[in-house]
């Protein structure tokens, strides 16, 4: 089950937690992983960790509106096309919406939304040709409940939604899934810094009484690469406690 021996992935943003754990399953599943992100000694280290085989590093800041195609045709030529792609790649930047400032508002969009659309545009002619694709994008609950602080973000998330959704609607006739995983709050080096008091009112919100796990974002985003998903489509996994029953 969940075999993707021969497969070729691309996953944004595996300098982070997430997006490293992705990687790692994917990888674990047989997949030859293209690992980009914005730090490259983490992206070095995470390679170094999968023992380099099967892996190429290829980092990138997608927030240049020009970096999303230079990537995704430098990966393209490295791994003898892509089949599996994971928009990962995000960043905060929070602000009530009355003094957000239009660069925080701006910055986000083009990261954490456009740049998976032009990675998405990108991908999949290749994906069409071989009849064969997967696209998967790290959404958020905050795309579904929205979140004070974070007008941005949770439009950036929700429009990914509806975007894969479309796309979805657009090759489903080629054998190509678009989908997304929406997880909720996850451990994480930031969170480890709340007080206990914080905790305490995050948990409280969170039926199942605790925090997701890389891992188990990453065991979703394995099973939507899989064959064994493949009459799924336009859905979004929705990883968060029971914190929105959706």
């Amino acid at each position: 089950m969940f075999d993707l021996s021969g497969r070729k992935a691309l996953v944004t943003g595996a300098s982070g937690s997430i997006g490293s754990a992705i990687a790692t399953a994917l990888h674990a599943a047989g997949a030859h992983v293209a690992i980009s992100g914005t730090r490259e000694s983490a992206l070095t280290a995470l390679a170094d960790t999968l023992g380099n085989d099967r892996v190429t590093v290829a980092p990138a800041n997608l927030a240049d509106p020009d970096e999303p195609q230079r990537l995704a045709g430098d990966v393209d030529k490295a791994v003898g096309g892509i089949d599996i792609l994971v928009n990962n790649a995000g960043i905060l930047r929070d602000n009530l919406s009355m003094v957000m400032k239009d660069d925080q508002w701006d910055e986000v969009i083009a990261l954490n939304l456009t740049s998976g659309f032009k990675l998405t545009r990108a991908c999949l002619r290749g994906m069409m040709k071989r009849r064969f694709g997967r696209v998967i994008g790290i959404s958020s609950v905050a795309g579904v409940m929205g979140n004070p602080g974070q007008a941005n973000y949770s439009a950036a998330k929700a429009g990914m939604m509806g975007f894969s959704k479309s796309v979805a609607r657009e090759v489903a006739s080629r054998g190509i899934t678009v989908n997304t995983v929406a997880p909720g709050l996850i451990e994480s080096a930031i969170n480890e810094s709340l007080t206990d008091k914080q905790r305490e009112t995050i948990l409280a919100a969170i039926p199942l009484g605790r925090l997701g796990s890389a891992e188990e974002v990453a065991a979703s985003v394995l099973y939507l690469a899989s064959d064994e998903a493949a009459y799924m489509t336009g859905q979004t996994l929705h990883l968060n406690g029971g914190m929105a029953m959706v």
